[in-house]
């Protein structure tokens, strides 16, 4: 046990826990065995953390949060499988989040500095980048990617398998099944389609003029053209590789198993 940990007299805190220095466990929180909390994490009142896990430094937990429960998969039989997390995350209340399964890879993995807020889920398997943001109620399927820096807002559920790019903005009560491009803004009206690139939050995350000006030439291209897809891709790769946004976005929809989402 750390130097400075401060266990409130009603937690339960499992001696096979690992904590790190300036840890803080607040009433009615419970670590479980195999958990291992780094530098100055902190639990509030009634958060639950399970293990296998692993935590970083600076992650706080909120009341009623789960974080490391068991996968929500009917093939599950107690087998050894983590979560692994990073720095300065932070769960708010009633979050979930599922360690993996054996036959996902055994790991769902979470980077840095990412925002969990009320009642948003991540299921078994998933792999979490840095510095995303998770609205009230969004929720992943098991085995999704969230790239850095995506926005997945409010009551927008995200089918299995799907991979969610980088920056990519996806507004409130969007049903994602398939593939989100990054640097995307996707929003369901009528009809879940992309409209364009996300640029008003490109601005605010420090994307030039230029940069977005690429970017909003090789959306044109992708989703207004009369081109189809492999045409557009085959315009960009000729014309526009110059830019290194527009090559990312190339890679990544050629990568594409379910198909993006346009229109």
């Amino acid at each position: 046990m750390g130097i400075g940990v401060h266990i409130h007299p009603q937690a339960i805190v499992s001696p096979e826990a690992k904590l790190g220095a300036e840890v803080r466990i607040g009433a009615y929180a419970v670590v479980g065995p195999g958990v291992e909390l780094g530098d100055a994490c902190e639990l509030h009142e009634h958060a639950v953390v399970r293990g296998p896990a692993r935590f970083g430094p600076g992650n706080h937990f909120h009341s009623f949060c789960l974080i490391g429960g068991d996968p929500q998969d009917y093939t599950f039989r107690g087998e050894h499988v983590e979560l692994v997390a990073g720095s300065g995350n932070i769960f708010r209340e009633y979050v979930t989040v599922s360690r993996g399964t054996a036959k996902g890879g055994g790991v769902t993995r979470i980077g840095d500095n990412n925002f969990f807020l009320a009642y948003s889920h991540v299921g078994h398997d998933c792999q979490i980048g840095s510095n995303t943001l998770f609205v009230n109620g969004a929720t992943l399927a098991g085995h999704v990617t969230v790239q850095d820096f995506v926005t997945l807002g409010a009551f927008s559920p995200v089918h299995q398998f799907c991979r969610l790019g980088r920056y990519a903005y996806i507004g409130a009560s969007t049903v994602i099944t398939q593939d989100v491009p990054p640097f995307s803004l996707i929003v369901t009206g009528r009809e879940t389609r992309c409209f364009g690139p996300n640029t008003i939050g490109l601005e605010r995350k420090g994307f030039s003029p230029e940069r977005i000006k690429a970017l909003q030439k090789a959306f044109r291209l992708l989703t207004r053209s009369k081109k189809n897809t492999s045409q557009a891709l085959e315009e960009m790769r000729a014309t526009m590789l110059d830019s290194e946004d527009v090559k990312e976005l190339v890679q990544f929809v050629e990568k594409a198993e379910r198909g993006i989402v346009k229109s």
